[in-house]
């Protein structure tokens, strides 16, 4: 958000602001009440979970154009701008100030401190503005001069508490004062006399309930802390007509993304590449901590993850979404997981209104489209042909984005699809191959998923599971092996053989209802493949 405010010029800003009001993940508000230093000017803050953007609207009608000095004049006064008839104080200070002060507030209420910038927006010419450009960065300030009617308080602003950037400005509440927070000499001692004379008279039961009122605010403080608490997520219902309603699965951000994917059973090329995109950027963030001017490596978030079923591809983009939510690109982390039916509706025309409703679902977070080829289907009127041109299309204008997108599928019928779509090479940097999954990874697969139920195998149990899963990966279809699904479906045909053996026992203790026996498990049917007709 910091380097999309640092792009803007005299002619974009205010659209711009406006722009950023309406975005659903970007908590907006005025905080005029805290400040009296700017009485004139306008004073807002545009923030998000990592981020935090202050905005002062300047402006000043006794000139046109001015001179301006950074340079204090004095240890307690501000360096001057100088005007045709009149010098004022450095409004370039001020808002310096006036971010330190918030820093101060947050770093009172415990919170770490977000990255944080400042934009100075003035409707007067700075005649010597490229003598100050390096010290304005070093200050952390964009200063954008000539900009007319910038007296006029934004109208549209996005002040949700629910979001995660409303953690700033609860600490710049919280910390800063208003003008009117100054006590009343009156209320004070009325105060000091109940602290003094009334509280010793309360008995024990009416002391312990004021306590109970404290205890009560901890207990909010903590789910305050807690990284997904107030995160607001689409409900992935999404209308098409009155009478016609598609469900869109959402999966919601991990709390521990990190150790999510250190415990992924295989899988060991892409966690690197995904540390390799992860560390970038935040790498990034730090080169403009360190060097606000400086240039950024450019980070595409989209991708592709050819694999066949059940090798991973949702799990890793829940890691991948949650993971990037965590180092502050994403600002929601969440899934949003499509398919070609999801695209595809009952009228002509439908498919558009439906990219966009979806694109809109997946802001902040990932949006998966699973067997992406199924897009491009052999009928050349196949409406499935235009989604992929208006993703590319919508997403021409990367800076904007607030979003990664992932294209699922085989790895043979993926590569044919982006040979159809040059586009597809530029715009889809990241490409993941999920293999299929060893027996020995399967077996491990398998002990982590009897382990959540505290179950264990028999020596003789696991020697003929081990036994059945090998013969039936020897035989494996490669277009219908499932892998990790495979043993899933394996394990619930065993819980279910197990549970009824165990219910016509009757007479069991603990060690025999977890024990899984030879009893429990069936042969293995796996799906061969079909023999071909003709030469």
């Amino acid at each position: 958000m910091i380097t999309e405010f640092q792009k803007q010029k005299k002619t974009t800003i205010l659209d711009f602001l406006t722009k950023k009001g309406n975005r659903s993940n970007i908590f907006s508000t005025c905080i005029d009440e805290h400040l009296s230093s700017l009485p004139d000017d306008k004073i807002y803050i545009y923030s998000t979970s990592r981020e935090l953007v202050v905005v002062d609207l300047n402006h000043y009608t006794k000139a046109e154009s001015e001179l301006a000095d950074e340079v204090p004049v004095s240890v307690d006064a501000d360096p001057l701008y100088y005007a045709e008839f009149e010098s004022r104080s450095s409004p370039a200070t001020k808002l310096h100030k006036i971010m330190q002060s918030i820093a101060t507030a947050i770093k009172t209420a415990g919170l770490k401190e977000p990255r944080m910038w400042g934009v100075l927006v003035m409707n007067t010419t700075i005649l010597n503005r490229d003598d100050l450009e390096n010290l304005w960065d070093g200050m952390h300030l964009t200063v954008i001069d000539e900009v007319e009617e910038t007296g006029n308080p934004l109208s549209i602003l996005n002040a949700d508490t629910t979001l995660p950037g409303y953690k700033w400005f609860k600490a710049i509440d919280e910390n800063l004062p208003k003008e009117n927070d100054k006590i009343d000499p009156e209320f004070e001692k009325l105060l000091n006399d109940f602290i003094q004379h009334e509280y010793g008279k309360l008995g024990n039961a009416e002391k312990e309930s004021l306590l109970d009122e404290d205890e009560e605010d901890d207990e909010m403080e903590d789910v305050d802390n807690d990284p997904l608490s107030g995160l607001e997520l689409p409900s992935g219902e999404l209308m098409l007509n009155p009478t016609n309603t598609i469900h869109v699965e959402i999966l919601p951000p991990m709390t521990n993304p990190r150790e999510e994917l250190t415990r992924l059973v295989g899988c060991k090329d892409i966690k690197n590449r995904i540390d390799e995109l992860v560390e970038l950027t935040n790498y990034n963030q730090m080169m403009h901590k360190l060097n606000p001017a400086g240039k950024l490596h450019v980070i595409s978030l989209h991708g592709i993850f050819t694999g066949r079923p059940g090798t991973g591809k949702t799990t890793l983009c829940k890691i991948y979404g949650s993971l990037l939510r965590e180092a502050g690109v994403l600002s929601k982390g969440h899934v949003v997981v499509t398919s070609r039916n999801t695209f595809i509706g009952t009228n002509w025309g439908d498919e558009e209104r439906v990219v966009r409703e979806v694109v809109n679902m997946a802001q902040g977070g990932v949006l998966m489209i699973d067997e992406a080829y199924l897009l491009n289907g052999d009928n050349r009127n196949d409406p499935g042909k235009v989604v992929i041109p208006l993703l590319m299309d919508i997403l021409a204008n990367e800076a904007e984005r607030d979003i990664a997108i992932i294209l699922c599928g085989y790895k043979k019928e993926m590569g044919r699809l982006i040979d159809l779509n040059p586009g597809l090479q530029s715009r889809f940097p990241n490409k993941f191959d999920f293999p299929d999954f060893t027996v020995d990874e399967l077996l491990e697969i398998t002990r982590r998923r009897i382990k959540d139920y505290n179950y264990h195998f028999t020596r003789s149990a696991w020697a003929k599971y081990k036994s059945l899963l090998e013969l039936a990966y020897s035989n494996r279809d490669p277009l219908t092996w499932g892998n990790a699904r495979f043993v899933a479906n394996q394990l619930e045909r065993i819980y279910v053989n197990h549970a009824r053996r165990c219910v016509r026992a009757r007479k069991m203790d603990q060690k025999h209802i977890l024990t899984i026996t030879t009893a429990d498990i069936d042969a293995i049917e796996v799906p061969t493949a079909k023999p071909r007709i003709g030469f």
